[in-house]
């Protein structure tokens, strides 16, 4: 079952005058006004950014002292260590921030990203150390740092100091670092707070620039890599988001580093788009940190040779394929578990074994959430603790339910969506005891259904390629700023209706609607559906619009998203 959530509908007076200004049509209008775009101003924000769009780096909270211990590293000949996290936003954020730093420090910067299972998530001791032994002043970490309290005090006692570029929520106290950039800083007024890791490091990029006396526009180049970042976090694609990520997929599509060429390879497309980014290049850089080690991806996204680039792309491809079976293999182990124990009518899935391999606990998360779509937990062994990654749904806040269980956990971190967290093996059974307990009395029931949020109603006889041509300008899509779903009723399939996959889990129709044009429609996941369709009988359809590329030629192609009689 799947609610079908009609999103309010723009008040008529309102449409009609916007779609006069910028003459459009009244859907377009529409679907910008659901979007927060109601002027003719936003309309160009939205439609064509440009780099004074931007927003001024300075009015981020520290970034001023930031740039001067950088300066001051560079006056010095210090050595500085760029260190983050092993994901796509901590690798992208490193090969960003390393490659810019030996354009102005050549020979002084090397990067650092922690061992998944050694080490695990955030500043560790181990990475402290190899700065030290290494003759490193200065640690610059990206996506992580904004909870290491005990760490950054570590380092000092070292003589090493910490510039820290983080994006998730701050705890109580910060870390006395030399500067703290996070936009999620109570204090911070920046006036764009939904940054991921690798866009506040480029936010420091450009403030060392514009302190320099350089145009931004000289950072281009490292648009693909915060693009591939902002596509991978599932960041909000509005402000600046949503300007970068149109940029970076500009500079993909153009001109990318050897490295996401590589990566791409296997693509045969005119253009990719941001699902292509989040689908395609994030899961074979994530692939390195999950199966092998985090450096990985660094080294294939730091390198300018387009043959070793090609070399490395391969061997990440291999990491990849590992990591889709055991991804596969602990699905499969994970859904058994919830079936023996009977915990299919719980409002949580905590699922724990200790040789779940700790890089695809995440993906895992993912997959069982998309099952039985509520907020998830998968654990696995990690030394003498457990490690977990944790999922929810739609509008339900994760962080704020783990934070009501702090007392069975050593530490947690993440975003509304999406948290890590380690615990005593002693205390799994409380944990998960607690966290039952804990979103059982704040969940919406609502909440537990999957829900498909629709925009507008839509006549196929409305659809057209000069239509289609001002719904691709709503590129990048991604979380508020979603593809547009629109709904439309009487829709039948002329007779060609199949199924395929080998489940013939998919659907394939030839719709038409009254006389309109004819349109391939692909239903992925609704194979069960056909006999609802057959016949020629009549039926409601939640659809979006994709083009399909074929021998070089598009076509307008409609993705059904869920069908009823």
């Amino acid at each position: 079952m799947i609610r079908w959530n009609f999103q309010t509908k723009p008040k008529t007076e309102q449409v009609l005058a916007f779609a006069k200004e910028l003459n459009v049509t009244s859907t377009i209008a529409s679907l910008l006004i659901q979007r927060g775009v109601t002027n003719f101003e936003e309309a160009r924000l939205f439609f064509k950014p440009t780099w004074q769009d931007l927003h001024d780096p300075f009015l981020m909270k520290d970034m001023n002292l930031a740039v001067e211990r950088i300066e001051k590293a560079i006056i010095n000949k210090e050595n500085i260590l760029v260190y983050g996290d092993y994901d796509v936003d901590g690798t992208t954020a490193v090969a960003l921030m390393s490659s810019y730093l030996k354009t102005i420090h050549p020979e002084h910067i090397d990067t650092y990203i922690p061992d998944r299972y050694l080490e695990g998530y955030g500043i560790s001791t181990q990475g402290i150390d190899y700065a030290d032994d290494n003759g490193f002043s200065l640690i610059v970490a990206l996506d992580c740092g904004i909870k290491s309290i005990d760490k950054v005090l570590y380092a000092k006692t070292k003589n090493i100091d910490f510039i820290i570029c983080d994006h998730h929520r701050p705890g109580n106290e910060l870390p006395d670092a030399v500067a703290v950039l996070d936009p999620k800083r109570e204090d911070c007024n920046y006036p764009f707070d939904e940054l991921c890791g690798c866009g506040v490091g480029f936010k420091l990029i450009q403030a060392i620039t514009q302190k320099r006396g350089y145009s931004v526009e000289i950072l281009e180049p490292y648009l693909d890599l915060v693009a591939t970042a902002i596509g991978a976090d599932i960041v909000p694609m509005k402000g600046e988001n949503r300007i970068l990520a149109k940029f970076g997929l500009e500079v993909i599509n153009r001109n990318p580093r050897p490295g996401i060429k590589a990566l791409c390879q296997s693509l045969k497309k005119l253009q990719m788009n941001i699902t292509d980014v989040v689908f395609v290049i994030a899961p074979r850089i994530n692939a390195a940190g999950r199966i092998k080690h985090g450096n990985y991806a660094v080294q294939l996204l730091t390198e300018f040779d387009e043959q070793q680039a090609f070399a490395f792309a391969a061997e990440i491809e291999a990491f990849n394929a590992e990591r889709k079976d055991l991804d596969k293999q602990t699905t499969i182990e994970a859904l058994q578990q919830i079936i023996d124990n009977q915990e299919e009518k719980r409002n949580t899935t905590v699922v724990f074994h200790e040789h779940w391999h700790k890089g695809v606990i995440g993906i895992v998360a993912s997959r069982l959430t998309e099952t039985y779509y509520r907020p998830t937990v998968v654990f696995t062994k990690s030394g003498d603790k457990l490690a977990a990654s944790a999922r929810s749904v739609r509008d339900f806040d994760l962080y704020n339910a783990l934070d009501q269980c702090q007392e069975h956990l050593e530490q947690f971190g993440g975003h509304m969506y999406a948290a890590g967290l380690t615990l005593n093996l002693d205390q799994y059974k409380n944990f998960k005891n607690k966290f039952e307990e804990v979103v059982s009395a704040s969940i919406p029931k609502e909440l537990l259904i999957p829900e498909i949020k629709v925009d507008l109603p839509l006549a196929l006889q409305d659809i057209d390629e000069k239509f289609m041509r001002i719904l691709n300008r709503f590129e990048p899509f991604g979380p508020e700023n979603m593809r547009p779903v629109f709904w439309t009723e009487n829709v039948f399939d002329t007779g060609y209706a199949k199924t395929m996959g080998q489940q013939e889990e998919h659907l394939k129709l030839f719709i038409r609607q009254g006389n309109s044009e004819g349109f391939v429609a692909i239903g992925f996941g609704l194979g069960n559906k056909i006999s609802a369709v057959e016949n020629r009988k009549p039926f409601q359809a939640l659809f979006s619009l994709e083009e399909n590329e074929w021998n070089d030629q598009k076509s307008i192609q409609i993705k059904l998203r869920d069908l009823k009689l």
